[in-house]
């Protein structure tokens, strides 16, 4: 179908389309419109992405003299090949409805280990592997050395990407990551390479969080791309945890061995390039002197991560004198090095700033603040000149210099923090020294300030004015849409105590009682009985979970469950648990029906969709606050309430509630779906608590569930699987349309317009 608004055609590539949907897009036209921002928060389940890229695309379509480039990222690669497979039903759609014209270039760009079509390099274990398989066969030095002598081995795919030179271009289209393996496969091309040429160029770019936000890879990725972009980042509630993440470093003793190692490796390097060519060393001095401006001309393969640090004034300074030395720097590294195992070697817990920590690096060992600044630089430029390509053994010196480089740039946002032991095993020595950054906003200003538009959308960012003080920036749109449903097919219900009045609560003084843990097993018990198919249960931590479901099994509640359906467990290991939910989904398939124990926070709780029959249930087992006692966790809030006057109890409890919406917001995915959600938790009775659940799920807790025991939420639960086992119309009758046709927009339209 295709419908105004107002100067904006859109193409949408199905017969129907959801009120919020259109609700969605109007806002999001608004934000285009102003040059500006938004956020925008929509149920999940309601076609958020399909939403997105139609009007984007059609918005590029309608201002072909102002073309808009889309760049869209996502967490996970599944997620990735999802959004390309919708915009290819659309492209596909707007070219039968538009013609040629509307032909356009998507990718979708993720790591070597994803895209390589070479056997030998991508059958190693990791992606480092991989990435230094790859550098072996391209770097320059490799393949000049290949020219000379035909035995050195190089890679074929690249040679012929190389040798296409300007032909090597994508005919317009949509490319998953499998389509591009294909091309690449079909014409002999490298599909990595020709992907991060071919991203300059593309309308529609889908890839990862990391390629914007963690300035190491954004410096190579992103720095070609216009300021007239769009940036959506899809499923955005933790992004403030990504950028964090972006910009923290930890070293722990075995980073420093590794370092030690790869110190000498070098020393023995430049001594041998010393006898045998020692006017590369000098070339590297004379370019270090004139600054680090030119190293944006390197071949394709030398290319390596960027500086971890923003700031462009880098650049434009040269290399301080002591360093510009390849000895002079190793002897630095060397002495910094030893520096931090002494710091490593205390016994108690150091907490100090980035301020007084280099102050302290420079009265023990003189390495001053510009030097730390221009470590990563110079070990990049090191590297190159030394010629060294298995770069996943050089890990340990690289995390060293990221870490001087934070350091030695940022003064405020950070700070460093040394522990001897990890607290839940104060009995093991395993000394760590972490620079955690505190600040979001430090991460994705470059974001904010480059690209015209960004949006930033999830089904869960509730309390929404949040955001905005976290990432420190004003949007033109915030809005959170509620979901038009034709019949109530969510039933959440807040569970506080058991069948014998007992209240439940997984707070510290109560989560080993075992009056609690009896009663959260008899719920289960209840509901197994009652609710057919899948039930997703979710603990506030694996400790928690692994100790309730000891105590289960002594007083032989777990072998009762079991009858009834079968048991599977997540854990920490990504095979065990992908092996766990694929019997999981046949047990569901084959009517035997389950239970999966899943954890907050974790992968299942981000990013696996428990849909239909797989999830009829889903209950949450207490609140899943943050571990509170943690170090960084507490220098965070301390900084989050200097700086952004945001109390801590406020942040905990906001991010505790986005972990729960996220968890039990994975059992509706579609309109004609339904489930019931249960917070098993006292806590959840309390309006400050409840308050910050999203809308979408607000909207249908009644009073009514507010206060349940055990016995009483399965009287609900019967009543409300047998409401939802009658027929319904779908499109919704009544007067409330929740699906609305070509022409109940335009009859809309015309209302709208005879009202102004």
């Amino acid at each position: 179908m295709k419908f105004q608004i107002e100067d904006v055609t859109v193409y949408f590539p199905y017969d129907h389309i959801y009120p919020e949907q259109y609700s969605y897009m109007i806002e999001l036209k608004r934000a285009l419109d102003a040059k500006g921002h938004c956020l925008l928060e929509m149920p999940t389940g309601t076609g958020k992405t399909i939403a997105l890229l139609s009007l984007i695309t059609s918005y590029t379509l309608s201002k072909p003299s102002n073309p808009v480039k889309l760049l869209y990222c996502t967490r996970t690669v599944h997620e990735m090949e999802k959004t390309l497979a919708e915009l290819k039903l659309l492209h596909r759609y707007q070219v039968e409805s538009v013609g040629p014209s509307a032909r356009m270039l998507a990718l979708g760009l993720s790591s070597r280990k994803n895209l390589c079509v070479n056997l030998e390099v991508v059958s190693a274990e990791n992606r480092d592997s991989v990435d230094a398989g790859c550098r072996k066969l391209t770097a320059s030095w490799v393949r000049a050395l290949a020219v000379e002598n035909g035995n050195v081995p190089t890679c074929e795919f690249f040679e012929r990407y190389e040798k296409a030179g300007a032909d090597a271009v994508l005919p317009p289209g949509v490319y998953t990551l499998q389509d591009l393996r294909v091309f690449g496969k079909e014409k002999g091309w490298c599909p990595y390479f020709l992907a991060r040429h071919m991203v300059q160029f593309a309308n529609v770019v889908v890839y990862s969080y990391q390629y914007l936000l963690d300035p190491k890879v954004a410096g190579i990725i992103s720095k070609e791309m216009q300021r007239e972009s769009v940036v959506v980042f899809d499923e955005a509630h933790n992004i403030d945890n990504v950028c964090i993440e972006a910009l923290s470093v930890s070293v722990r003793r075995q980073t420093l061995e590794g370092a030690t190692r790869n110190l000498n490796k070098m020393s023995q390097e430049i001594d041998r390039f010393k006898a045998t060519d020692a006017g590369r060393l000098r070339a590297e001095y004379n370019r270090l002197v004139d600054g680090l401006a030119q190293r944006g001309n390197l071949p394709l393969g030398d290319t390596w991560l960027a500086n971890p640090a923003l700031p462009d004034d880098i650049l434009k300074e040269a290399v301080p004198g002591n360093i510009r030395r390849a000895e002079h720097f190793l002897s630095v590294l060397r002495r910094l090095v030893q520096y931090l195992k002494g710091r490593l070697e205390t016994e108690n817990v150091e907490k100090e700033g980035p301020v007084t920590f280099v102050n302290s690096v420079n009265s023990h060992v003189g390495i001053d603040q510009k030097m730390l600044k221009f470590c990563y630089d110079r070990l990049h430029s090191l590297m190159l000149t030394l010629e060294i390509t298995d770069t996943d053994e050089f890990l340990h010196i690289q995390t060293i210099c990221d870490f001087a480089t934070l350091v030695g740039t940022y003064t405020r946002g950070f700070s460093i923090i040394i522990e001897p032991y990890d607290e839940r095993m104060p009995h093991i020595p395993d000394p760590v020294l972490q620079l955690s950054c505190h600040d979001a906003s430090l991460a994705i200003k470059p974001v904010f300030d480059r690209f015209q538009s960004v949006v930033i959308t999830s089904g869960t960012l509730s309390p929404i004015d949040l955001y905005p003080r976290l990432l420190n920036f004003n949007p033109v749109v915030s809005r959170s849409f509620t979901m038009s449903l034709t019949r109530d097919c969510i039933c959440p219900m807040v569970l506080s105590r058991g069948s014998d009045q007992l209240p439940v609560s997984t707070k510290f003084d109560l989560r080993s009682d075992p009056g609690v843990e009896r009663n959260y097993g008899r719920l289960l018990l209840e509901m197994v009985s009652v609710v057919p198919d899948g039930i997703v249960c979710f603990f506030v931590s694996y400790s928690y979970m692994d100790a309730i479901v000891n105590s289960w099994n002594e007083t032989g509640i777990l072998k009762e469950i079991m009858q009834r359906k079968l048991v599977f467990i997540e854990t920490q290991d990504v095979v065990e648990t992908t092996l766990a939910l694929d019997n999981y989904r046949k047990a569901c398939d084959c009517g035997r029906g389950a239970v999966f124990f899943s954890v907050a926070r974790g992968k299942v709780a981000e990013g696996i969709d428990f849909d239909r029959h797989y999830g009829r249930l889903v209950i949450m087992f207490g609140v899943p606050f943050q571990y509170t006692l943690s170090r960084i966790l507490l220098a965070r809030l301390e900084y989050l309430r200097e700086t952004f006057q945001i109390k801590e109890g406020d942040f905990l409890t906001f991010d505790a509630l986005r972990q729960a919406a996220q968890c039990v917001g994975r059992v509706i995915r579609s309109k004609a779906d339904y489930g019931m959600m249960i917070f098993a938790d006292k806590r959840y009775t309390r309006h400050d608590k409840r308050s910050k659940l999203p809308s979408w799920i607000l909207s249908h807790l009644r009073d009514a569930h507010l206060n349940l025991s055990t016995d009483m939420a399965v009287h609900i639960a019967r009543e409300f699987l047998r409401k939802m086992a009658q027929p319904y119309d779908k499109t919704g009758g009544g007067g409330k349309k929740t699906l609305l046709s070509q022409e109940d927009l335009e009859k809309m339209n015309g209302t709208e317009g005879m009202m102004f």
